[in-house]
């Protein structure tokens, strides 16, 4: 798979992605799983998510409450909340009413919708975000508690669109609605992290701050682009447009690490990926990710994660094997 992407992207018609490669590395995948519709007074009380969740309201306003935030916040038609923190929270028409089980609530077999009084005044969509267990640390790492994007907001037509055929899918499934859904959410999400990168204030360092930087963002996709290469720190400045020790303050103290310790942490992630779902000789794998020789390679893993190449792989393929055989 490396010497795949790689081949690939020799072709100089081709631009790295990271944020692209970041959540198919993460392997984040959204999906749909509900909602509801109010009318008159209502609240509702949803407990502390095990999966990052996002919700939209698509008619109507709530009220909505984080745990250990100090303020409700209030949410218009066409807002859209992604929560990170395993908090609990609260969907209301007004604050002082008091709240609804949601488990309760959805607790029918199969139900994902519910309604409450005459449902006519709010609607409301929501689901959650996949990630791999191994990886999806990866980006649950650099996500703020929650995030509130405003139906106001310079995405505001995208969200609009998107918010619009997910109610109709759902609402009037057509052949092909399941995947449809899947895709739309998916594109939600990404237009979540998108707004988010362009309206935030300042963002802990990492590499989700980094993508949001214009200036380094040339360097990552050189990085991103050729994992392999051995950059060297003057080339990534210059394409930055900067010199060489302005570009290594400021990309420390954007993406919280010196340029070429993010390439050497990018490589070892890929590594483990590969070692978890290839079979690829360890030799190769070090050609293939810039290493002048296996050993090298090995002694760089091992740095990094504790172990060497060969018993990283034999305890991950143990684990699998322990986990089919619990399922089995």
């Amino acid at each position: 798979m490396l010497e795949r992407t790689h081949h690939l992207r020799d072709s100089s018609e081709m631009q790295a992605d990271p944020f692209s490669d970041i959540l198919k590395f993460t392997r984040a995948e959204s999906l749909v799983t509900g909602g509801f519709q109010a009318g008159g007074a209502w609240a509702i009380r949803f407990p502390a998510p095990d999966k990052i969740k996002f919700f939209a309201v698509v008619k109507g306003r709530c009220w909505v409450r984080i745990e250990g935030e100090p303020e409700a916040v209030l949410f218009e038609t066409g807002d859209v909340g992604l929560l990170a923190a395993k908090r609990a929270s609260v969907l209301a028409s007004a604050l002082d009413i008091e709240p609804v089980d949601a488990m309760g609530l959805f607790s029918g077999a199969g139900r994902s919708t519910a309604t409450l009084g005459d449902g006519k005044d709010f609607a409301h969509i929501g689901g959650h975000v996949l990630l791999d267990q191994a990886s999806g640390r990866l980006l649950e790492g650099v996500l703020p508690p929650w995030i509130h994007i405003q139906a106001a907001s310079p995405r505001a037509t995208v969200f609009r669109w998107v918010l619009n055929q997910l109610v109709e899918e759902r609402a009037d499934p057509l052949p092909g609605a399941q995947l449809v859904t899947e895709q739309l959410s998916q594109l939600l999400f990404i237009q979540i992290l998108r707004a988010h990168l362009e309206a935030s204030g300042p963002m802990p360092a990492g590499w989700l701050r980094a993508l949001a930087d214009p200036r380094i963002a040339p360097a990552l996709r050189l990085m991103h682009g050729e994992p392999a290469r051995s950059w060297h720190l003057e080339e990534l400045a210059s394409a930055c447009a900067m010199s060489r020790t302005t570009f290594a303050v400021r990309f420390k103290d954007v993406a919280g690490v010196a340029p070429l310790s993010y390439l050497a942490d990018w490589r070892m992630r890929l590594a483990q990926r590969a070692l978890r779902e290839e079979d690829t000789p360890v030799a190769v794998l070090a050609r293939s990710l810039g290493y002048t020789s296996e050993s090298a390679f090995s002694t760089a893993f091992k740095r990094a994660t504790g172990k060497s190449p060969k018993t990283w792989r034999n305890a991950v393929a143990d684990g699998l094997t322990q986990t089919q055989g619990a399922l089995g």
